[in-house]
């Protein structure tokens, strides 16, 4: 069974940083395109970020663009999230989730989501 837990969320002052987890287990991570999406109150989830098993190419949502950065660590089957320069529009549930292996889509396997709020 595939099985993706995130952790890392937090409170954090604005300008401030997080990094976040996707623990990976019952399959090998690298073998599926890994998105994080996230989920304000009243918004509708918005996809943040993704990077590509076959080729390791990312992408990112506009408003994240030179601020979040996402990694793999193969070793720990772990997909990373860090964010910096947070704004509090970046509070939200931060998801994330397995995908087809060649492009960034058919999430079909999600985490249970981790709280990230950015206030003062």
């Amino acid at each position: 069974q595939l099985q993706l837990v995130e952790s890392g969320g937090g409170l954090v002052q604005p300008g401030g940083s997080l990094r976040l987890s996707c623990a990976a287990s019952g399959f090998t991570l690298d073998y599926y395109a890994i998105g994080w999406f996230r989920q304000a109150p009243g918004k509708e989830r918005e996809g943040v970020s993704c990077i590509v098993s076959s080729d390791g190419s990312t992408n990112y949502a506009d408003s994240v663009k030179g601020r979040f950065t996402i990694s793999r660590d193969n070793a720990k089957n772990t997909v990373y999230l860090q964010m910096n320069s947070l704004k509090p529009e970046d509070t939200a549930i931060y998801y994330c989730a397995a995908g087809s292996r060649w492009y960034c889509g058919d999430f079909s396997s999600w985490g249970q989501g981790t709280q990230v709020t950015v206030s003062s």
